[in-house]
Formats: C-alpha cells, structure tokens, sequence
C-alpha cells in the first residue's frame, strides 16, 4: 500500500510566470510546464544552496520525493534551453501558508499573511490570486 501523497510546502511564489527564448515571440514558442514545488526545488537546492535532506525538511516531504522533484524540474529546464521551449511556471500539489497575487497592472508578485484587495506596489486593484487556500 502507497504511503498517503503529501502535499509540499511552499514559502514564496516565483517572482515570474516563466521565462522565454530571448527574440521569439512567444506565440511562435512551445513551451515546458514547471510545477511550483519544482521551483521550489531548485530554488532550495540550487540558489539557497541548502542539502536536499534540508530542502526536503523545509518542504515537508522525504528526501526521495524532493529528489524526484528536483530532477524533473532540471530536466524540464533543460529540455526548454536546448529545444528552445518556453518555461511556464504553476500548478501542483503544493501548500503555503500565505495568499500569492500578482498584479496585472505593474505584475508586481506578492505573498501575504492575510487576502489582499490592493496590489502593494502601484495600489491597483486588479490583482489575481495565484493560489488555491487548502483547509
């Protein structure tokens, strides 16, 4: 019998959407979904430069499943560099303690204790909530 799926945690939504080949528009690109708990990954690992029984912690997961993450987010970023794919970061199996918008008016990404009305930046109100509140 599986062990009971869990879901990782997250502390802070990426900054960006994702990332495209400079000079192509992106209507002419195909592209890789990388799930949150991916960038998560290798956010962790790679520019927090944590081990990944440390990252796997942080996560509330097991060091196998946090490797499991961390290779598919690699294969997945480099599959986008060397076909030229665009990266489309969201979506998974992931829990925060915090609401995450971005505005639409100056993108302005945000992760707040409490719902937000108002992007914090430019003070529109055209903001868009980029996760889902888990009970």
């Amino acid at each position: 019998m599986p062990n009971r799926i869990r879901l990782r945690k997250i502390k802070y939504p990426p900054p960006m959407e994702g990332y495209k080949p400079f000079g192509i528009p992106m209507r002419n690109l195909e592209s890789v979904k990388l799930l949150f708990e991916e960038f998560e990954a290798i956010r962790l690992a790679d520019y927090e430069n944590l081990t990944q029984e440390e990252a796997a912690e942080k996560m509330n997961i097991s060091r196998p499943t946090f490797t499991r993450l961390y290779n598919k987010a690699r294969k997945s970023i480099a599959k986008a560099f060397v076909e030229g794919k665009a990266i489309i970061i969201g979506g998974g199996d992931y829990i925060t303690d915090n609401y995450w918008y971005r505005c639409r008016s100056c993108n302005e990404t945000m992760a707040t204790i409490k719902p937000a009305k108002s992007c914090r930046k430019c003070k529109s109100d055209d903001i868009t909530q980029l996760n889902i509140q888990r009970k």
